[in-house]
């Protein structure tokens, strides 16, 4: 049974609750235990989906004393046949996965080489145990936008957060808006008016990141600059959040910034969750 592994930027929660918790047809779900996972854990006991959970060094003993080397899915079986190829397609009826989710804090993006030296490390030792491992990560300033020319050693197979156009999505806004040419038109539609993107976990989390990162630098760059005018709200509608409007009010008064509205999609996290799930080495 093949094992994916997702290694997860924190800012990403919830898009990652919204892909595992519609996926029923996992054969096991582990998170790997750490301060960082709590609220993956408790958004996705939310929606009924109950995850294992160990610490990184466990997980291997976990996917050995759970798989069966004599049983073979009866998609497997079908999926030998061109016919039931077509049927299973129509219907995504999908091979049976392990899936192991490592979801790395946020304050790693303090430092962009902080964040690809732990990235790096946690892609090496989880392809240990893994036949394909799926970075939920955008290319982050350029950070990790060669990980798979700097890890071509590793006989696993990787998988990113890609648009409709081929390319990795450049962060966590990008996927939001649903691809970098989405992102590129809203910039364009809001030249000249310094703006800041919010999602979900971004309105939820400014207050954690800003005394992570210093008060003194955040302030400098948007509290007291005035070309941030703009808070942008993306709104997804299967990605429900009570406090989200609130937080970006709140958000948008602390910085004197007016809010807008902006359309989300879950359209690059759902395709390249599949694409990776299901082994696609093109697009669907």
């Amino acid at each position: 049974m093949p094992v994916l592994s997702i290694i997860a930027c924190g800012m990403l929660e919830d898009e990652l609750v919204h892909v595992l918790s519609k996926d029923r047809e996992l054969q096991q779900l582990i998170v790997v235990e750490s301060r960082e996972s709590l609220g993956l854990l408790r958004k996705l006991r939310s929606r009924n989906c109950n995850p294992r959970t160990a610490f990184l060094d466990r997980v291997p003993m976990l996917l050995k004393s759970h798989r069966n080397p004599d049983f073979i899915s009866p998609a497997r079986i079908l999926s030998g046949f061109p016919i039931f190829k077509k049927f299973c397609k129509k219907r995504e009826l999908r091979e049976e996965v392990s899936v192991v989710v490592n979801l790395l804090s946020l304050g790693l993006h303090a430092d962009i080489e902080i964040l690809k030296a732990e990235v790096y490390k946690n892609v090496r030792e989880m392809a240990s145990f893994s036949d394909r491992i799926l970075i939920f990560y955008g290319t982050c300033g350029h950070a990790l936008g060669k990980v798979e020319e700097d890890l071509s050693d590793l006989k696993c197979q990787l998988f990113f957060l890609k648009d409709r156009n081929g390319e990795t999505v450049e962060d966590c806004i990008s996927l939001a808006l649903g691809g970098n040419e989405a992102y590129a038109k809203a910039m364009a539609e809001f030249k000249g008016m310094g703006t800041i993107y919010l999602t979900p976990m971004w309105a939820s989390n400014w207050k954690k990141l800003e005394n992570e990162n210093g008060s003194r630098d955040f302030n400098k760059h948007y509290l007291k600059n005035p070309l941030y005018c703009l808070a942008a709200k993306i709104d997804s509608e299967f990605i429900n959040d009570p406090s989200f409007h609130a937080n970006v009010k709140e958000f948008a008064c602390a910085f004197d910034m007016k809010v807008v509205n902006l359309k989300g999609s879950l359209e690059v996290t759902e395709q390249s969750y599949l694409n990776a799930r299901n082994g696609a080495t093109e697009k669907q």
